[in-house]
């Protein structure tokens, strides 16, 4: 069943019960997000960036838990929402390596997207800077794993557990040190992941890739 709903003064039709971000997606209204696939039945609502604000609502929530209903009144782009997508913005740039000119995401990265639309530089701002060690996690036999690329989004678990029977990855550790962790390596039966490569594919900022292919001359090993 179709409904009518109004984002930002405009009138468009959607299907009842989709998020109201990917409603506002398909119809070319962007929302900042980072980890929203539209494949996903809860999305986790982590990256704090896809706020709207709904007439009758009270403050701003996010787009992707949010079901549209008949009548519903949105607006994108008011004061509170760009203030809580700015900040958790430089969030995200506080633990980013800033390197575009090596990285294989450069001008197709959804951070750099992102920045564009919110029209903020790649920096944390007055926050601090925190980066991991290693740089390069290369112990997996068939991918590498920039940490201070990942943005922590989820959407390599997601896709990893929807793809396989069971997960290859997760997320390990907590608050600023948490990262991917891949456990699919060289001594797991299922060897998959050399040919899957769901993770790279929807990875938005190239923190996972094929070995070897993550930087301009980058030295491969463990």
């Amino acid at each position: 069943m179709m409904v009518k709903i109004q984002v930002d003064g405009k009138k468009i039709e959607a299907e009842e019960g989709m998020t109201l971000l990917q409603a506002c997606l398909d119809k070319g209204i962007f929302i900042p997000n980072l980890c929203y696939l539209e494949a996903m039945k809860e999305p986790p609502a982590s990256c704090r960036l896809c706020f709207v604000e709904i007439e009758g609502n009270g403050g701003p929530v996010p787009s992707c838990t949010v079901r549209v209903s008949q009548g519903m009144v949105v607006r994108t782009d008011t004061a509170a929402v760009r203030r809580l997508q700015k900040s958790a913005f430089r969030l995200f740039m506080s633990v980013h390596d800033v390197d575009c000119g090596d990285c294989p995401a450069n001008k197709k990265c959804d951070l750099q997207r992102i920045a564009k639309f919110l029209r903020v530089g790649l920096k944390p701002g007055k926050l601090d800077l925190f980066l991991k060690e290693p740089r390069i996690v290369q112990d997996h036999p068939f991918l590498d794993h920039y940490p201070n690329r990942c943005v922590l989004c989820g959407r390599c678990v997601h896709a990893c557990r929807s793809r396989h029977d069971r997960p290859l990855m997760t997320f390990a550790r907590r608050g600023f040190n948490t990262v991917i962790s891949l456990y699919g390596g060289a001594d797991s039966p299922d060897s998959s992941c050399e040919t899957c490569l769901a993770c790279v594919e929807v990875c938005p900022v190239a923190a996972l890739t094929l070995k070897g292919q993550g930087s301009p001359g980058e030295t491969i090993g463990s």
